[in-house]
């Protein structure tokens, strides 16, 4: 187990804060498969000044996700001072953390994001100018650096550290390289050893035997799970359990990853109109039914739906098909 300040974590597994993805519908179905900390998507420090409606409806907590880390980007340090005290006023969010990994051009020519790798000293300014004005713990997720020639991942690390920033979440990978190629855990295992606060890695984890390993190998305080777990929460319950146990849990059936799915599709429309839900949804359902063999036809059709009762329709039926076959070869044999 681990702390971020006086936040204790359940466990070491962590939800990673992805952007377009990490809705409260989403972070409560994983924080019910048993993720020690959820993170919230990325939010932008003007639009939070601005009170814009859509970025307002996504500083939503639903009060089941705690303990959870609602995550804030800028380039200015008075915005983001400003939206940090807005997060600490107006949420209940456990931790505040700053994003300084995203690695796209529109985040990152704002002086955002990941474009702060190259500057330990503006990390330090920004963090500590956070730090002063708020009681909630405070945060980092960086990238390793911004290309192969700016790592500085160590001195950056520090420089969180320095400004009283209480954990850092470390992806082992640089700006240029986006999501390709292979996480570098050895940065990763250095950054631990040259910081005294909570360090959690992040990069190529996609199984619970790669968790075990990163956790062995750095000797981080937490693994964060990012697109491993997208249409597959089990992915974090099964992680969870070989990490606490040493036991692998068996992969879920074709009618348990459905009735999931729908029960977020179903949270989704909560949080969000049908219309937009649904349409959102889309890709959830899509990465829900990957890995299920004979699934194009219904994964095409996920596309073509436009309301709550064609998506459902779909997916039983899609259900009941596999279930049929199932049936099937079973008798044969």
């Amino acid at each position: 187990m681990f702390k971020i300040g006086d936040i204790q974590m359940k466990n070491q597994v962590v939800l990673a804060p992805m952007a377009g993805v990490c809705n409260s519908a989403f972070r409560l179905t994983v924080k019910e498969f048993g993720a020690g900390l959820v993170c919230a998507e990325m939010v932008s420090d003007k639009a939070i000044l601005y009170k814009n409606a859509k970025t307002m409806n996504m500083l939503y907590i639903d009060e089941r996700e705690k303990p959870l880390s609602l995550q804030i980007f800028g380039g200015e340090k008075e915005t983001l001072v400003e939206a940090a005290k807005f997060v600490e006023k107006n949420t209940t969010a456990d931790i505040i953390d700053i994003n300084m990994g995203c690695p796209v051009p529109k985040i990152t020519k704002c002086d955002a994001g990941a474009k702060w790798l190259l500057d330990p000293n503006k990390i330090y300014e920004m963090v500590s100018a956070v730090v002063d004005v708020v009681d909630k713990p405070v945060t980092v997720k960086m990238r390793m650096g911004w290309d192969d020639d700016h790592i500085f991942a160590i001195q950056n690390a520090q420089a969180v550290e320095r400004a009283g920033g209480k954990a850092v979440a470390l992806h082992g990978r640089t700006r240029v390289q986006m999501y390709e190629g292979y996480a570098n855990w050895d940065i990763i295992k250095e950054v631990k050893q040259s910081v005294n606060i909570p360090v959690i890695g992040n990069g190529d984890v996609q199984t619970p035997q790669d968790a075990r390993r990163m956790l062995d190998e750095t000797g981080v305080d937490g693994v964060m799970i990012g697109r491993a777990a997208l249409g597959n929460p089990w992915m974090i319950y099964q992680t969870v359990k070989y990490l606490e146990t040493g036991e692998l849990i068996e992969e879920p059936s074709v009618r348990e990853k459905i009735d999931v799915c729908k029960l977020h599709l179903d949270r989704l429309i909560a949080l969000k109109n049908e219309n937009i839900a649904v349409k959102e949804m889309r890709k959830h359902a899509a990465w829900y039914l990957k890995g299920i063999r004979g699934n194009a036809k219904a994964r095409n059709g996920v596309n073509e739906c436009n309301t709550r009762s064609e998506l459902v329709t779909l997916l039983d039926d899609f259900v009941q098909e596999m279930e049929e076959k199932q049936q099937n070869s079973a008798q044969v044999v």
